[in-house]
C-alpha cells in the first residue's frame, strides 16, 4: 500500500519540473529535489564528456547510490520501501540531465533489484541486494537470442539437470551491460515445447565460467555499446543458482518488465520535457529575420501539441503509479503499457521537434537532441516493442487478456 497517508496535498509550485501537487509526502519531495541537484551538480557537468564517445560515468554511481534511489519502490530488504509514484518521478529527474542514468538506475535499481527482491531466494537476497543498494555490483540479462525477441517461449537456449548442477547450452544477444557484469540472469528452457508459457527457468550465471564466451559487442544507432551477442557451451552452474523457481523464469520475466515499464515512461516524459524547454528557451532568443522564432506559428503548433501531450501523459503516469502502490503492480497493467509506448513515441518526436527548432545546431553534438533521439529511439522496440504494448492494452480492452501477476512467482512477503 501507499506510503503516502492523508498528507495534505501542497500547493503547485510556479515552474517547477516535476508536478509538486502529485507527490504528498514530504518525503517523496525533498528526495526528489536531493535527486534534481545531484544530477545538476555532479552529472550535468560530466556529460559533454562521454556523449559520443559510448562512455558511462560509473564513477558517480556510488555516490547517486547514497541517495538512495535504488530500489525505491520495494519494501524489506534494506530497500527504501517508497512507491512507484515517487520511483516514477526519480526517473523523470534523472532523464532531464541524462537519459543514459535514468536508463542505468532503470535497470539497476529497478530490473535487477526489481528482480532479486521480488523472486530471489533468501540467500540470494543476502548476496545481492547490499550489493545493488551500494551500487558496487550488478548483472545482466539474458532473455533476447538472434532468432527470438518478442516471441520469447520459443527461445532454443537450453539446459538439463546433472545431479546438483544444471548444464546450460545457448545463445543470446542484446544482453546489456555484459562490459562490466560479473553475473548475466540466463533464461533457458528446461521442459515443456517452443511456445510453452511454462518451463522456462532463470539462471544466475557467472559471466566467467567456463564455456561462457561473449562472441561480440553489438553496434547500434546508440554507436557502440555494452549490449553483447553471447554463447553458452556446457556451462555449469550449481542448482542455488536457480532464481524464481524451476520453469517459471517467464514469470520472473513479467514481474520485473511490468514494473519497469511505468519507470521508462516517467524517464521518456522527462527527456521530452527537456526537449522542449529547451526548444521554447531557444525560439524566445533566436530572432532570424529580425524577429524571434517563437512569433512563428510553425514554431508555436508544434510545441503545443507535443506539450499538450506530455501534460495528458504526466496525469496518465501519475493515476497509474498511484494505482500500483493502492492496488498491486499487476492492477493496472493496460494503463501501464498505455503510458509506455506513448512516452517512448513522444519522446521521440519532442527530441526531433528541438532538432528542428535549433537548426543545425541541434542537429550537431553541441545540443543534447540526436543523443536523446538515439537513446530513446530503442525503447518503441525494447522490453517489449511498441507494437506487443498496444497488443496487451488491446487484449484487455477486448476481453483477451486479464490483469493479473504471473503465477507461482511472488515475493516473499506476498507483495510486489
Amino acid at each position: 500500500m501507499s506510503q503516502a497517508g492523508s498528507a495534505p496535498v501542497p500547493p503547485p509550485v510556479e515552474g517547477d519540473f516535476y508536478d509538486v501537487a502529485a507527490l504528498v509526502d514530504e518525503e517523496d519531495r525533498l528526495l526528489l529535489k536531493r535527486v534534481r541537484t545531484f544530477m545538476e551538480e555532479h552529472v550535468a557537468p560530466v556529460i559533454n564528456v562521454y556523449w559520443g564517445k559510448a562512455e558511462f560515468p560509473f564513477e558517480v554511481i556510488p555516490a547517486m547510490a547514497e541517495l538512495g534511489i535504488a530500489g525505491l519502490a520495494y519494501h524489506g530488504h534494506g530497500c527504501p520501501g517508497r512507491s512507484f509514484l515517487a520511483d516514477g518521478f526519480v526517473a523523470l529527474e534523472l532523464a532531464r540531465i541524462d537519459p543514459s542514468m535514468a536508463t542505468f538506475m532503470g535497470v539497476h535499481g529497478g530490473l535487477a533489484m526489481g528482480s532479486i527482491h521480488l523472486c530471489g531466494s533468501e540467500e540470494q537476497k543476502a548476496e545481492w541486494v547490499p550489493k545493488l543498494l551500494e551500487g558496487t555490483s550488478g548483472f545482466a540479462f539474458g532473455i533476447t537470442e538472434p532468432e527470438h525477441g518478442s516471441d520469447a517461449t520459443h527461445m532454443e537456449t537450453s539446459a538439463y539437470r546433472d545431479g546438483d548442477e544444471w548444464v546450460i547450452n545457448g545463445e543470446k544477444t542484446w544482453s546489456t551491460g555484459m562490459h562490466k557484469a560479473p553475473f548475466e540472469l540466463i533464461f533457458a528452457r528446461t521442459s515443456g515445447d517452443a511456445g510453452d508459457g511454462e518451463g522456462i527457468t532463470a539462471f544466475l550465471v557467472p559471466t566467467k565460467s567456463p564455456g561462457f564466451e561473449v562472441v561480440e559487442f553489438l553496434w547500434t544507432f546508440n554507436m557502440p555499446t555494452d549490449h553483447a551477442h553471447v554463447r553458452l557451451t556446457d556451462v555449469r552452474v550449481p542448482h542455488a543458482s536457480v532464481f524464481g523457481g524451476e520453469g517459471k523464469g517467464l514469470g520472473v520475466v513479467q514481474l520485473f518488465f511490468n514494473e519497469n515499464r511505468i519507470r521508462q515512461a516517467a524517464s521518456s516524459l522527462g527527456a521530452a520535457e527537456y526537449c522542449l524547454d529547451r526548444a521554447i528557451a531557444y525560439a524566445g532568443e533566436r530572432a532570424p529575420f529580425g524577429k524571434p522564432l517563437s512569433h512563428n506559428q510553425g514554431i508555436q503548433f508544434p510545441i503545443v501539441e507535443l506539450v499538450t501531450q506530455c501534460e495528458m501523459l504526466r496525469a496518465l503516469i501519475r493515476q497509474t503509479a498511484w494505482k500500483m502502490d493502492e492496488y498491486g503492480a499487476f492492477s493496472v497493467s493496460k494503463e501501464v503499457s498505455m503510458c509506455n509506448y506513448w512516452a517512448n513515441r513522444l519522446c521521440c518526436e519532442a527530441a526531433d521537434r528541438a532538432m528542428q527548432v535549433f537548426g543545425g545546431l541541434g542537429y550537431s553534438r553541441h545540443q543534447q537532441f540526436e543523443h536523446i533521439y538515439r537513446h530513446h529511439r530503442r525503447y518503441r522496440i525494447t522490453e517489449g516493442s511498441e507494437e506487443i504494448q498496444m497488443r496487451r492494452v488491446a487484449g484487455y480492452l477486448f476481453g483477451f487478456m486479464r490483469q493479473q501477476a504471473p503465477k507461482g512467482v511472488t515475493s516473499a512477503d506476498g507483495q510486489r
